[in-house]
């Protein structure tokens, strides 16, 4: 591995947080209705959430088959989040009407951003580091590091849409190299979607880190894991 030279950032879950996190309002509506869960079944869901967004076989299929009809999708993925949890398929069926409703609804979460944000990345920019986001997102989205007051610390964003190729898509990651004009190896990429994040940049040649706050893939293989931000410097050093 050469020195790291340019360190690139996922936008949903790794700088930009929501709370509370919509997996724990899902399941606490359930158990409002005496419906509960072990742990285990809960890490599953929010494991299989992280697969499903992540440009998988299941969310490409379903934004075909609903690509006209946003409330089917969200009662489809209900659905299959609530036999993620391991509910019988006709149980899941039934509620998962309620329960997209609810949500819609309901859940209203607050953007947050780790508060040790801004420090580490006036540091990392300090310090010579390209820095860079690359998301999954469909379109653009610099209004929203605007809202966040993060555009200043990076050099460029990109929307994966903009490129026609999703994480873990090594294209998207290709795509970023040649506008932070380093090279794979010189290269860290972090994100907290295991599926997304780190098989893609590890896949394209990339130092990956998994941001991992809560626990989610503790024995992940093949990446680096912090918790916190605050642990980049040991990883640079």
């Amino acid at each position: 591995m050469k020195k790291i030279k340019a360190i690139l950032f996922d936008l949903d879950g790794t700088l930009r947080l929501t709370t509370p996190s919509g997996g724990k309002v899902f399941v606490e509506y359930l158990q409002t209705h005496n419906i509960t869960f072990s742990q285990e079944q809960i890490l599953f869901a929010e494991r299989w959430e992280h697969f499903y967004f992540a440009n998988s076989p299941q969310i490409t299929q379903d934004a075909q088959t609903f690509k006209d009809d946003s409330k089917g999708f969200w009662v489809n993925y209900s659905k299959r989040r609530l036999m993620a949890l391991k509910l019988s398929e006709s149980h899941a069926h039934e509620l998962a009407p309620h329960v997209s409703n609810h949500m819609s609804e309901a859940y209203k979460p607050q953007v947050v951003v780790p508060e040790e944000i801004p420090s580490v990345l006036n540091s990392l920019r300090e310090s010579g580091y390209t820095l860079g986001v690359v998301s999954n997102r469909e379109t653009p989205f610099q209004n929203e590091l605007d809202e966040m007051n993060l555009t200043s610390y990076f050099d460029f964003l990109l929307a994966a849409g903009e490129v026609g190729a999703f994480k873990p898509d090594a294209r998207v990651f290709h795509h970023a190299l040649q506008i932070s004009k380093t090279q794979a190896d010189e290269t860290m990429y972090i994100g907290d979607n295991y599926f997304a994040d780190i098989i893609g940049s590890n896949n394209a040649g990339l130092m990956p880190v998994l941001y991992d706050p809560t626990g989610l893939f503790p024995e992940a293989p093949d990446c680096h894991i912090i918790q916190s931000f605050n642990q980049l410097n040991d990883l640079l050093k």
